[in-house]
């Protein structure tokens, strides 16, 4: 189990998640048809071609996902009883097929569980950033997480 219990948690810790991923043309257009998303900026190269971005844009629900998916492995496995909310999830740059992208998470908030004495809420700050160091998504995710006692 990689994540850390409620009670390893400080408000200041900040990570920088090792996993990377490189988003594909697949990945895009696999993640937008399997949540019937039928934006023809995520799916049709020349409606693409014709927007601001020129090319492709990759569906942000996808990017959200990513990040928080990087962040799990050293966050909450095995340790997460819930995911509680996310909140000021912003996309402040787009992201494109063939960008990599890695996420950091630092910890922002920490409470005791009001209802449930073996657990705690820590909330974190992530964010994807791609190859040239852009932050790309940010969002605050509030996790209830076990206690190691």
């Amino acid at each position: 189990m990689a994540g850390k219990f409620f009670d390893e948690w400080k408000v200041g810790d900040k990570l920088t998640h090792e996993i990377r991923r490189t988003v594909t043309e697949a990945d895009n257009l696999f993640f937008t048809v399997m949540t019937h998303n039928p934006q023809p900026l995520h799916l049709d190269v020349e409606a693409a071609k014709e927007s601001e971005f020129g090319q492709i844009l990759v569906n942000g629900t996808y990017t959200f996902s990513l990040m928080v998916g990087l962040s799990v492995g050293d966050t909450t496995l095995g340790t997460l009883v819930a995911n509680l909310g996310y909140d000021k999830l912003v996309m402040p740059r787009p992201v494109f097929i063939g960008d990599t992208l890695h996420a950091t998470s630092e910890v922002i908030g920490l409470r005791e569980s009001k209802s449930r004495p073996d657990t705690g809420i820590v909330t974190f700050l992530h964010e994807a950033v791609n190859q040239r160091g852009e932050v790309v998504c940010r969002c605050e995710r509030t996790a209830l997480l076990r206690k190691s006692a």
